[in-house]
């Protein structure tokens, strides 16, 4: 394998139903990040069928190029058409690294593209980088032995380097109705012989009922110091006041008070709310690694020693069953 002959950033812009997935957008600002690092340009590949309307987006969002891959056989997810579509566009265009967001989709689809291409993934990055030194090494980071430390991986000797990120870790670039770039309809020829071996045979769409924790700007959290569901109770009364939603640590998931959907973390979902209210939780890295970002952080504990305070930027010693109602209280009184 010719190193030399590899450059250039691509990103699985995924889709659903017509509508990209906002963990495309995220990927193309930090892929446009990378790609200056190294003076090269930033690739979406949009895959699916009828939905070259999107490519204009993803450029408004970092990407110098988008390669459209429209085929009857692209409409709805199915492993195989979608990694003989993606192997096909690495073979001839050769990528040096590729991002793909570690949803559902993701999740699937990155470790068969990667073994397809016999090249390492590293899955969950939290952090994606370009060294700063003469080799510009691009640097992946993520939570290692459980969360208890962080592992930096490299892919020297195999291309493209690729990563999956969940939603949220990255931020995605203000949309620039002036940046212009290139839309090339790309034609990928399919097995139909491998695609035959699985078909779609029925799509059921979940309802949400519940916002999204990781749409929400702001989220009322719970740890171990809540204790039961009358404790998220007591949260749920101050979320309602601020307007925002309720979300846990692993800790009560775990217990049965929280459902799944709700947990932030390493093993949940990754936060970057206006405002993250800490309550009960002591703040262990796995949990850290899932709210760190957000722009405002109160912790309240009893544990003046709790490592939450350590990312707080403000923090309350005391007991959250007797704070967290004042705070309501408080907040109805400035209200009337």
């Amino acid at each position: 394998m010719n190193l030399a002959e590899y450059k250039d950033v691509y990103v699985f812009a995924e889709q659903r139903g017509g509508k990209l997935q906002n963990v495309a957008l995220e990927l193309l600002g930090k892929a446009r990040e990378l790609a200056d690092a190294n003076n090269e340009k930033v690739v979406a590949m949009l895959l699916g069928k009828d939905i070259k309307n999107l490519a204009q987006t993803l450029i408004e969002h970092g990407a110098d190029k988008v390669l459209v891959v429209d085929n009857e056989l692209l409409k709805d997810y199915m492993t195989e058409p979608y990694t003989e579509a993606i192997t096909q566009i690495i073979t001839e265009q050769k990528p040096s690294i590729m991002l793909i967001g570690a949803t559902t989709i993701g999740r699937d689809l990155g470790p068969r593209v990667s073994a397809r291409n016999r090249t390492g993934l590293t899955a969950d990055a939290t952090k994606l980088e370009i060294s700063d030194d003469e080799a510009h090494e691009f640097r992946m980071t993520r939570p290692a032995f459980g969360g208890n430390l962080m592992a930096t991986i490299l892919c020297k000797n195999n291309r493209p380097q690729m990563s999956t990120v969940r939603p949220g870790v990255m931020q995605k670039m203000a949309a620039d109705a002036t940046r212009k770039g290139e839309i090339v309809d790309y034609n990928v020829t399919f097995d139909e012989k491998k695609i035959a071996r699985v078909k779609l045979v029925k799509t059921v769409k979940e309802e949400k009922t519940v916002t999204d924790i990781s749409e929400a700007k702001i989220l009322v959290s719970g740890g171990r110091g809540v204790g039961t569901k009358d404790g998220f109770g007591k949260l749920q009364a101050l979320a309602t006041e601020l307007g925002g939603e309720v979300s846990s640590s692993r800790a009560m998931v775990d217990a049965g008070v929280m459902e799944q959907s709700r947990q932030v973390g390493q093993t949940g979902k990754t936060v970057r709310p206006a405002l993250y209210l800490a309550c009960g939780i002591s703040g262990a890295i796995q949990h850290l690694a899932g709210m760190e970002e957000s722009e405002l952080i109160i912790a309240i504990n009893k544990d003046k020693f709790a490592p939450i305070f350590s990312v707080a930027d403000l923090g309350i010693v005391g007991d959250l069953h007797k704070i967290v109602p004042m705070l309501t209280e408080r907040l109805k009184t400035m209200q009337k």
